[in-house]
């Protein structure tokens, strides 16, 4: 990667700021932060391991907010981040050759069932179960968010909003909460995700380290908002960035380019 003009930092950090925010209240902003990096010149598996750097401050930020604003479940955070740690060490160091258009395919599809679920069940995901915090390992959630974290290591890009229907569909919690034991979920993980790219030399440093201040801003506004506009908003972003990433995932955007010779 060559010398780039100072500008392209600030639309690094812009980009940061954008993908901050959406994952903190959402998901999948690492779809606008993955792509600028390769733009700027990084290979894909060292923007992969570069957009580590980031996402591990921005995560620092989010859970100290939400622990300050007093929403944060931090037992019930805990006994879901372990199965989801060791699922990403395991994603992390995944090195066989899969199909990257059909898992991005799949990915799309999950996506519009998704959204189909929160359209159909609204209240679900706005007040979650009435019942007891979650206080001990359940067998189900535990291999739902293993499984989440093996996607969430090897991929980071939409993994927020798989977090989220786990926590909510799964676990109960509403949105405002599982928000945030999403984003202690990831930050549990991603240390160990982030050691296995920097052993194999996929990090880079720099420009990790100037979008992460992006992502740091964007995740202690977006902390701030989601809290004090509740579940109602959150549902209202989080379905704008599930339609625009099954868009995404499903190839129409890299369609509709094609067709129009863009």
């Amino acid at each position: 990667m060559g010398e780039i003009a100072w500008y392209l930092y600030v639309a690094v950090i812009a980009a940061g700021f954008a993908a901050g925010f959406i994952n903190t209240v959402a998901g999948s902003g690492s779809l606008i932060t993955l792509p600028l990096l390769i733009f700027l010149g990084l290979p894909a598996t060292v923007a992969n391991g570069t957009n580590r750097v980031a996402i591990l401050l921005q995560n620092v930020v989010g859970v100290s907010s939400y622990r300050q604003q007093k929403i944060l479940d931090f037992r019930g955070g805990l006994i879901l981040a372990l199965p989801a740690l060791v699922g990403a060490i395991v994603g992390a160091r995944i090195a066989v050759d899969l199909d990257e258009v059909l898992m991005r395919r799949v990915i799309g599809g999950l996506m519009v069932l998704m959204l189909i679920v929160m359209m159909i069940r609204p209240n679900r995901w706005l007040t979650g179960q009435v019942g007891e915090p979650l206080r001990r390992f359940r067998l189900k959630e535990s291999l739902v968010f293993f499984a989440i974290g093996v996607y969430g290591g090897f991929i980071q890009a939409g993994v927020g909003i798989f977090l989220l229907a786990g926590l909510v569909l799964g676990a109960g919690y509403d949105l405002v909460r599982a928000n945030a034991i999403k984003v202690f979920i990831v930050l549990i993980y991603t240390p160990l995700a982030l050691a296995i790219f920097v052993f194999n030399h996929q990090v880079h440093w720099g420009m990790g380290l100037t979008l992460a201040v992006g992502n740091m801003l964007g995740a202690l506004v977006a902390s701030r908002l989601a809290v004090r506009k509740g579940a109602p908003f959150v549902r209202f972003i989080l379905i704008a960035v599930i339609v625009v990433s099954a868009i995404k995932f499903l190839g129409i955007w890299d369609y509709v380019l094609s067709t129009l010779n863009l």
